[in-house]
This record gives C-alpha cells, structure tokens and sequence, in this order.
C-alpha cells in the first residue's frame, strides 16, 4: 500500500496596500511567491488592515489600492488556481485574534521592534504615534498563526516581525496550550533593493521604480541614478558592492553579465552610464511579459475582485477553524 503523501508546508506572507508595488516587492517578495505556489499550501493577503497604521487619512484610497496590488499579482505570475489570494478585513478573525495577541504581548516587545523606530524617523510628515501603528506587528503576527504558517517569506527588515510573532506564539501556548506553530522566516537572495536615490526603494521614500511603469518611465528614473561615489569621471574605478544601481544587476542581469560590468567597473573600463544601460536592457526583458498580463487584466476588472472574493472564502474558511480552537483554549 502506498504511504499517504505529507501535507505541503504552509506559506503566508501580505502586502500592504499603500500604491502600486515595486521591483523592490518583486525581488523581496513576488519572486519567491511565484515559486513557492507550486510548492507550498499559500496564503496572500492585501493586508488592508495594516495600510490603516499609515495611511488612516486616506482609507478610501486603499480599496483601490487593493485593485492595483491584486493587478501586479496576477501580472507578475501568482496563480488563484495555485494559492489563495485574498483581503485581510474580508475574513474578520484576524481581528479577533489580534485582540487576543495583543493581550499576552508585553509593550517593551513592541517599542523594540527595529521598523517601528525607522519609520517614525523617516515619514516625520505622518502622525504615526497611535496604538495601531505600534501594535501592528501583533495583527501581522495574528495573520500568520490564524493559517498555522510555517513558512513567512519576507525581506531583511521584516524579519524581526517574524521572530516578534515567534515570542508571542510561545507566550501564547505556554499560558493557553500549544495551539499554533511557530512560524520561520524565509529570507530573499537579495533582501534589499536600492532605489533611485541610493536608499531602500520605498512608496514611502518616493524613490521607486514600478512594475506598472512604462519603458520611458523606468529609463528616466535609472539614467540619473546615484552610483558609486569614487566614480566622479569616467576614468575613476569603482567598487560595484558600494553603487546602488548594483543591486539591480544582482537581482535582473545573469551571472556572467553580472561578473563582466563588475570587472569594468573596478578597471574603469566601462561608464555608469552603459552600466545602466545593460540594467536597462534586462529589465526590460523581464518586464515585458508582465506587461503584457496586466494589459489582459486590466480589461476585465470585474475578474480581479472575483478572484480575491473566492480567496476570501478560502481564507475564512481556514481562519474560522482555527478560531474555534482558540475560542476553546481560552474557554470562551
């Protein structure tokens, strides 16, 4: 007799709607949920709930928003067919169990929290000194457990939000019974993408280059692209591992290509200029096909918000099940 087959791991990672997505959620994410959907049981919330932390004055923005994310999903290869893609505050649990979380989570934990203390530096413009902003690790960790994740795909400056929900998941079994798995953080190859002013390509740091932007657009946005600095004239050698337009090549251009502009890079035998130009090339090869999906999807509309509906079903269905449990263990 055969041996019944395992179950797949399960996966479960979100984005934020704030705008249009970027080459840095590409890299830091979509990738690797593309591959991930033939391997794993997955779950992709548009996490509207977290948008609220930030961009409470524009929550009638964020259904849109939400449009646009599911748009670049589907553009970039996430399949309904292969994973669950679905809206956060369509399956309600998830704000019960943050309730619940954020109980057992002692305040220290969260003032820790490396992003909540960069953020607030850096949109000094919003008031983000509310419950909701510092407690929002406590909601991410409520979306991961409520589908039992083993598995959270993020980049580098999500990955403390992890071992965060981590703390919480075994404060929450000790006190409750062991109810949930605690949850690994999957890192990227390349965690980081610098955008056009040399920081981490950021919505927020008007630095970014979109998926939905045209080929003149992303050709103006990287040709003024800050380098290297020791690169003042086109005769000065450079380091490629200290120039931001870098980690384009390391997450487009292939390896051997990638090891050639490096070599003349250092040599000075190649400008920033035809540096970018070869980025350029690339990503213009893999943009195309992206391209061309969403131009499909954007001409039926109707279709995207059926899909996130029967994602939502699929969700809440999961979360429903796993709350009973908690609802038991609590004895509520």
């Amino acid at each position: 007799m055969n041996a019944t087959p395992a179950p797949r791991k399960t996966v479960l990672s979100g984005v934020r709607p704030t705008g249009p997505l970027h080459l840095g959620n590409y890299v830091g994410a979509l990738r690797n949920w593309v591959k991930f959907q033939d391997l794993y049981r997955c779950f992709y919330a548009i996490v509207t709930w977290h948008a609220l932390s930030s961009e409470y004055m524009n929550a009638k923005a964020i259904k849109g928003w939400s449009f646009e994310i599911a748009v670049d999903w589907l553009s970039v290869g996430l399949d309904p067919d292969k994973c669950v893609l679905f809206v956060q505050s369509e399956v309600k649990e998830h704000a019960e169990l943050h309730l619940l979380l954020s109980m057992v989570t002692p305040l220290p934990w969260l003032e820790r929290v490396p992003t909540y203390k960069e953020q607030l530096k850096e949109l000094q413009e919003k008031e983000l000194n509310t419950y909701g902003f510092l407690g929002y690790p406590v909601l991410q960790a409520a979306d991961i457990v409520i589908y039992k994740a083993d598995y959270v795909p993020v980049g580098e400056d999500q990955a403390a939000h992890v071992e965060l929900t981590r703390e919480i998941v075994r404060r929450f079994n000790r006190i409750f019974g062991p109810i949930f798995p605690e949850p690994q953080t999957m890192l990227t190859e390349i965690p980081r993408l610098a955008g056009t002013d040399g920081r981490k390509m950021s919505k927020s740091y008007g630095n970014a280059v979109y998926l939905k932007d045209s080929a003149e657009t992303i050709r103006q946005k990287i040709m003024p692209m800050v380098t290297d600095t020791r690169r003042v004239r086109r005769s000065d050698p450079g380091e490629p591992d200290d120039c931001p337009v870098f980690t384009l090549h390391k997450a487009f251009v292939p390896k051997d290509k990638q090891d050639e502009i490096a070599r003349g890079c250092r040599t000075a035998g190649i400008g920033c200029r035809d540096c970018k130009g070869v980025v350029l090339e690339h990503l213009f090869r893999f943009l195309e096909p992206v391209w061309e999906r969403r131009r499909r999807f954007e001409e039926h509309p109707e279709k995207i918000w059926e899909i996130l509906e029967a994602g939502n079903v699929q969700a809440r269905r999961v979360a429903q099940a796993t709350m009973a449990e908690v609802r038991d263990a609590l004895g509520f």
